[in-house]
């Protein structure tokens, strides 16, 4: 499966399917909640955070090629991401694009 953020593949035809979405929510067990939370007072990078968000686009991305595939396409193009936080320490991640044949293999 071809991901691309474009509208278009070189050198290929689309026909185009459907548009295609993957979506996850994720959080932190509290006691990760806390200790981000005192990284918060001296500042710096997230880091339990940044795995988790790390994790969410992965299974979002993975969640929206299975709806692609079961589509038979070739490919997804102009693929975006979104989240969005649903509660302290929970963020939700939807990846969606666009699901495509290509027209000569």
């Amino acid at each position: 499966m071809i991901l691309v953020n474009t509208d278009y593949i070189s050198g290929k035809e689309l026909e185009m399917l459907s548009i295609v979405k993957g979506s996850t929510i994720q959080s932190k067990h509290v006691g990760k909640d806390i200790t981000q939370g005192f990284k918060t007072l001296v500042g710096g990078e997230l880091t339990a955070y940044n795995e988790m968000m790390n994790e969410a686009r992965a299974i979002a991305t993975k969640r929206m090629v299975a709806e692609a595939e079961s589509l038979g396409a070739d490919a997804i193009v102009n693929i975006r991401y979104a989240s969005s936080a649903i509660m302290q320490g929970a963020a939700e991640v939807i990846a969606y694009g666009t699901a495509v044949k290509f027209v000569n293999k």
